[in-house]
């Protein structure tokens, strides 16, 4: 039974090579080398233009209707927001203070905006690089998760992927409609 085997393997092992040679000779046959390098290179450069298709990009946070204190805990913003608020210490909700940059890692929470009654994705970045400014800290857990689900937990220090993991604010960025993402 194991010599049988042993002897289809072999046969499948030597089908499988023919069919690849002679498929490798016949494009060998039809295309030349520099036919081969134009059709590949115009493939990578469909491919670099396939960010530029209109579709939707992200969501416009400038239209959006907003009441409140950008400066307060209480802001709709910052209703999973665990951290100082970037709009107290020379930043602005939306935008890390001079001197510190955003981490590529972030939080994402769900909050209502009391001015339209609808949930909008909160995308929380920590802006690292600068001491900690002591102003305006928060420490709100609405929809957050214990810290064994780290996505959704704002406990986490994110300054991931930046130059210095020394925490300084949180921006809160409105990322969409939660209904339609």
């Amino acid at each position: 039974m194991a010599n049988y085997i042993g002897q289809l393997t072999k046969t499948a092992g030597a089908w499988f090579d023919r069919l690849t040679q002679s498929s490798t000779t016949n494009l060998a046959r039809q295309t030349s080398r520099r036919g081969f390098i134009s059709r590949f290179g115009t493939l990578i450069l469909g491919a670099s233009a396939l960010p530029l298709l209109p579709v939707t990009r992200s969501f416009s946070s400038e239209s959006l209707a907003e009441i409140g204190d950008p400066q307060s805990c209480d802001y709709w913003r910052y209703c999973a927001l665990g951290g100082t608020l970037c709009s107290c210490c020379g930043g602005t909700m939306n935008s890390c203070p001079p001197g510190s940059q955003p981490s590529p890692i972030t939080w994402v929470g769900t909050c209502q905006n009391p001015a339209d009654g609808k949930d909008y994705l909160i995308s929380y970045n920590d802006c690292c690089g600068k001491e900690v400014c002591n102003r305006c800290g928060c420490h709100n857990t609405e929809r957050d998760r214990p810290v064994y689900y780290p996505a959704k937990s704002n406990d986490v220090l994110w300054c991931f992927g930046v130059e210095s993991n020394q925490y300084h604010c949180t921006v809160a960025i409105v990322m969409g409609d939660a209904s339609t993402s």
